[in-house]
């Protein structure tokens, strides 16, 4: 019995204690943890928006590096057609060019064939009637140059 009177003691004595406690818990919940759970209940509130901020910047920003990549992949893309056709251009310039030089040049060896031909031609008829001549003229000098031929003289010879 002894034993239950001091728990009793021990109880009383501690009563203002609990109600102590009891009230500095009731202060700091009102004056330190409401205001402290609302602050970090906004804080998480503000990361999770600036979270969502962020990934929808980042979402955008993608959107706009894939635009981006695009315009330059169009812009390469014309580029290269322009570069073509002025290659292809070129080309046939440089062909039509050859075309034409070629040409030129077979007509000027046509040309120099003809007059060549024609130039052969007239050396021809030329060396004919220079040969007549000129054979008429080395018979009458071959048959000035020989003596008279007698039946004697030739037997003497």
């Amino acid at each position: 019995m002894e034993l239950l009177k001091q728990i009793g003691e021990f109880f009383l004595q501690a009563v203002p204690t609990v109600i102590l406690v009891f009230l500095f818990y009731l202060f700091l919940r009102a004056n330190l943890f409401r205001p402290l759970e609302k602050v970090m209940a906004d804080r998480s509130a503000r990361i999770e928006g600036a979270r969502r901020e962020s990934e929808a910047s980042q979402a955008a920003t993608q959107e706009k590096v894939r635009a981006y990549q695009e315009a330059q992949k169009k812009a390469r893309a014309e580029v290269y057609a322009e570069q073509e056709a002025a290659r292809r251009k070129v080309l046939e310039e440089r062909a039509a060019l050859l075309r034409e030089t070629r040409n030129r040049s077979n007509d000027k060896i046509r040309a120099a064939k003809e007059t060549i031909a024609k130039d052969l031609t007239a050396a021809r008829t030329q060396i004919e009637l220079e040969s007549q001549t000129l054979g008429a003229e080395v018979a009458r000098t071959i048959l000035e140059r020989r003596p008279p031929t007698s039946p004697a003289a030739r037997g003497t010879q």
